[in-house]
């Protein structure tokens, strides 16, 4: 049985049990530091192409260097010029790239990916974007601690790209132009909004479209202690169709197969009222065991 459990030590300090890994697989308190940095004003809403957005391309180059990521290109930077008609100017937008080398199947790549972006400053206010998705973001550098420390048997390629908000901007210049060849890529686990739930429930999105990695995932709601829901991915549904709401929709394209971690909208939601002080840290913590959870379950399913 798992249980997450949050106390309070100055900011949060948070410890993880679980049957499936060390409960001291990453460190938690560190994780919600870092989303309290790259989601504060200082950010100015990681607009693309805007100052903001550079500061958090910096962080997010602070965090691979420090875990010592491997790059594909100097400073895990690949750009990509794109037209956006309600800003009348071309921009410039960046993908953040670094990755770990399976130490038994390295040309089998499992991409773990979130958007750093969000909507910059409007009419003097500051989108933070704490929820959509500083909250995705960080939880890439936590699941690179766990994996440096616990070395997978597949390549895992941790992207954080630009211009989602866009319109999926960078995921799609990915798929263009990827640094490594497409038919290599086997699996993308994106993450993009899991920091926080009314319900309690965060939603796995994908396995309609591939029903063979259902079996994979079957077991995450029963290990954790909030609600691990399967859905938001057939048109057929009363709920939305999340297929392409987001990065995964790129690689859905692509024939690559997806799974979407994410929650439900909330009032929040592309206001400026989506802040830090917003977010369950409880929930936020769990979310991410899960995620490092399933990344694990991809890299034995790859690998077996």
């Amino acid at each position: 049985m798992k249980d997450c459990f949050l106390f309070v030590v100055f900011l949060f300090s948070v410890k993880c049990f679980s049957a499936q890994v060390d409960q001291h697989y990453f460190d938690q308190s560190k994780l919600l530091k870092n989303l309290k940095v790259f989601s504060a004003d200082s950010m100015e809403g990681r607009g693309t192409g805007e100052p903001g957005g550079l500061k958090a391309q910096r962080f997010i180059q602070e965090q691979f260097s420090g875990a010592l990521l491997l790059s594909f290109e100097k400073d895990y930077s690949h750009s990509f010029n794109y037209a956006n008609p309600f800003r009348k100017k071309k921009i410039e937008g960046t993908n953040l790239i670094g990755w770990i080398k399976g130490f038994a199947e390295p040309e089998k790549y499992i991409i773990v990916s979130s958007h750093h972006d969000h909507l910059g400053i409007r009419n003097g206010e500051v989108y933070n974007g704490a929820d959509d998705n500083a909250s995705g973001t960080c939880a890439l550098f936590s699941i690179i601690e766990y994996l440096t420390a616990h070395p997978p048997r597949c390549s895992f390629v941790f992207i954080a790209f630009d211009a989602e908000e866009d319109g999926l901007i960078g995921s799609k210049h990915f798929v263009r132009k990827p640094p490594i060849p497409l038919d290599q890529v086997v699996f993308n686990l994106n993450l993009d909004m899991i920091s926080r739930s009314e319900k309690n429930e965060i939603f796995i999105c994908g396995t309609h479209h591939y029903p063979e990695f259902k079996p994979v995932l079957n077991a995450q709601d029963s290990l954790s202690v909030i609600d691990v829901v399967f859905g938001h991915d057939s048109v057929s549904s009363e709920q939305e169709d999340w297929t392409y709401s987001s990065d995964h929709g790129s690689f859905h394209r692509k024939n690559i197969p997806f799974i979407y971690l994410g929650v439900e909208n909330h009032i929040d939601y592309h206001k400026p009222t989506d802040d830090f002080d917003q977010i369950d840290p409880e929930f936020y913590v769990e979310a991410v065991c899960i995620s490092i959870r399933i990344a694990k379950e991809l890299d034995a399913y790859f690998s077996s």
